[in-house]
């Protein structure tokens, strides 16, 4: 088969307008956490290019920062595509769960 990040399953779907609701997005998915999880989160934001960078900063580095603070593991792997017409997307996984998923 054929990756691409859309096939990924998910556990969650967040659709974020700005930072605010991308640090509570953060939280949310450092407390569920991506430890022995075989789905990930899908982060969805508006094609704005200079919102969407600061939205898609926010989530990588608050997830990895988020974990740290935990002791938890930080190997998450995570792309970012066009989903489609009014979203950018990022998709946020455990390696280990991906690799399980045979991708």
């Amino acid at each position: 088969m054929e990756f691409h990040p859309k096939n990924i399953p998910i556990f969650k779907t967040f659709d974020l307008r700005d930072e605010k609701d991308a640090s509570d997005a953060v939280e949310e998915m450092v407390n569920l956490g991506f430890k022995d999880r075989k789905e990930g989160f899908k982060v969805l934001m508006p094609k704005e290019s200079k919102r969407a960078k600061r939205i898609g900063y926010t989530v990588t580095t608050g997830v990895t920062h988020g974990l740290r603070q935990k002791n938890e593991i930080r190997d998450v792997r995570y792309w970012t595509y066009h989903h489609d017409a009014e979203h950018y997307a990022i998709v946020l996984i455990s390696s280990k769960a991906l690799t399980e998923l045979g991708f």
